[in-house]
């Protein structure tokens, strides 16, 4: 029998991104935040639709384009429907996207706070040595993996490291200096915990 507990961690960031924008009534460089609203126009047959941000300051609005003069025909209906009924899976989607964002604007202000939801994954073996741990994002996370894991497992990031640096602890796909990055969907992490004294401590922790 495998010595490996499997477990599925999935993170879902807690706050969206905030572009920074001169606001125009507070003369000045400001944060706004996504009000979960959008804003369609239907100009005869081709459509606009945008999401709805406000400043923190003021409640200036500005509009993060999500459609661009689209034919009508050219939109799925459930899109469609979505957008005029303000679909919050939808919005918290686009509020989240923020490549898409910083695309648009340059400056982004964000946020690594995450909820982490922890699944083992099958029976757990009667000698576990190691941790396999799957990580699932709902939406990219500012969140360094080091930190995840030193939060996640109460321990510190140094161990973390010097882990890394006995290949006790490997990051798959292969990334260079991946626990100074943030982490990605389909990522897989690899721990050795023979010999650790609070073996047992980790891994309740990394199950949850």
């Amino acid at each position: 029998m495998s010595s490996i507990l499997l477990i599925r961690w999935a993170i879902a960031p807690k706050t969206a991104p905030r572009p920074l924008i001169n606001c125009n009534r507070c003369n000045g460089l400001k944060a706004y935040h996504s009000s979960g609203k959008f804003r369609v126009n239907a100009n005869a047959k081709r459509i606009d639709a945008w999401l709805i941000y406000r400043c923190v300051g003021c409640d200036n609005s500005w509009n993060f384009g999500i459609l661009e003069r689209c034919n009508r025909r050219d939109i799925e209906p459930a899109l469609l429907q979505a957008l005029e009924s303000n679909d919050p899976a939808l919005a918290r989607r686009h509020a989240f996207d923020v490549a898409a964002l910083r695309s648009r604007i340059g400056r982004v202000e964000e946020f690594p706070e995450a909820a982490i939801h922890k699944e083992v994954l099958g029976d757990r073996p009667e000698n576990t040595t190691a941790l396999e741990l799957q990580l699932g994002l709902e939406t990219p996370t500012a969140l360094r993996l080091d930190r995840l894991l030193a939060s996640e497992l109460g321990i510190s990031r140094s161990r973390l490291q010097a882990w890394e640096e006995k290949r006790l602890l490997v990051v798959g796909p292969d990334r260079a200096k991946a626990l100074r990055k943030p982490p990605r969907a389909g990522m897989v992490i690899r721990i050795e915990l023979v010999g650790e004294p609070d073996r047992e401590a980790i891994i309740s922790a990394a199950g949850g």
